[in-house]
């Protein structure tokens, strides 16, 4: 199968991350012809000249549409591409230089119709971003399963870094309305259709994600709320290590509350583990203020998801 591939790049109010981006696709060392598709969410600060700006660099299509969300967009973008595989970015993602060559190998070597890759922190990254990237792929907080190849089992990609054929989206009809989980709404449709999915460790990107305390915690709980709906839509995925996050919640509570009665052995194991957070980030980062930085997020990761999880698990969506 001859692979002519196709990026799709939502955006919405971003014009500087699109300018990153896009630039970052110049610099690709894969020889060979790959489209660029825009597709403007309904902005009001749009992207359209930093998009030209591009236009003899790269092979672009711009499109601006009523606002729909990330997933109908994204969904538009690939009826619109002319390629017969898709690759989905966020746009506020970097790619790396030799990303195409390593998703071209991949899939030569071991064809899915559908893989999934692992982000990294750029070093342009500010601390909190380097932090939560930690806290979001580490071994200590999530197995990993983000970042790496020999912790995942059946993976299931992200729409930030995804790449998906032009007959498994005809099949599946790409993602649905829901505003969170839908990139794992589309992962288990496309199981359900028969279709392979990979991990492509390769195929890494940087990803900014959210930029302060308070958009991560949101960020977070949403994921947490939104995947009991998950586990009701698609009876069977359910892992019991989704609950991990909660139990650590309920077990920091605990914790306070017996630190305050006079029993410190809790709450010292919970200052162990912190410990272990901040050495192995600092031992990957090089930086005390991103390790301190990381038990915050870390934090406020089980936290958000924990407590997300449990409201979602107690009042399930329709």
């Amino acid at each position: 199968m001859k692979l002519l591939f196709s990026i799709i790049i939502p955006v919405y109010n971003r014009p500087q991350e699109i300018d990153e981006l896009l630039q970052s696709l110049t610099t690709q060392t894969y020889t060979k012809k790959f489209e660029v598709i825009i597709v403007e969410d309904g902005s009001e600060n749009i992207s359209k000249e930093i998009v030209e700006s591009y236009q003899e660099k790269l092979q672009l299509k711009y499109f601006l549409k009523n606002n729909t969300g990330a997933g109908a967009s994204r969904n538009y973008g690939m009826q619109k591409a002319s390629g017969n595989y898709f690759i989905i970015f966020d746009s506020d993602c970097i790619i790396p230089p030799n990303y195409l060559n390593e998703v071209e190998k991949a899939l030569i070597n071991n064809y899915t119709d559908a893989y999934g890759g692992a982000d990294a922190a750029h070093e342009s990254f500010t601390i909190i971003q380097k932090a939560i990237n930690y806290s979001m792929t580490s071994f200590f907080t999530t197995g990993g399963i983000r970042g790496s190849k020999k912790a995942v089992d059946k993976f299931q990609p992200r729409s930030f870094n995804l790449g998906i054929s032009k007959k498994a989206f005809e099949a599946t009809e790409g993602f649905s309305k829901m505003k969170i989980g839908e990139d794992i709404d589309l992962t288990f449709r496309i199981w359900e259709h028969k279709f392979d999915t990979q991990f492509i460790e390769g195929a890494f990107v940087y990803h900014k994600r959210r930029s302060t305390f308070k958009q991560f915690f949101k960020q977070t709980f949403a994921f947490g709320k939104g995947r009991p709906f998950l586990n009701a839509k698609f009876p069977g995925t359910a892992k019991i290590t989704y609950w991990f996050p909660s139990v650590f919640l309920i077990g920091l509570l605990f914790s306070i509350v017996a630190f305050i009665t006079g029993i410190n052995l809790f709450i010292g194991l919970v200052g162990l583990y912190f410990a272990v957070i901040f050495i192995d980030s600092l031992l990957k980062n090089k930086s005390i203020l991103v390790a301190a930085a990381s038990i915050v997020t870390t934090l406020i990761q089980f936290c958000g998801y924990g407590s997300g999880f449990i409201i979602g698990y107690l009042k399930p969506r329709s």
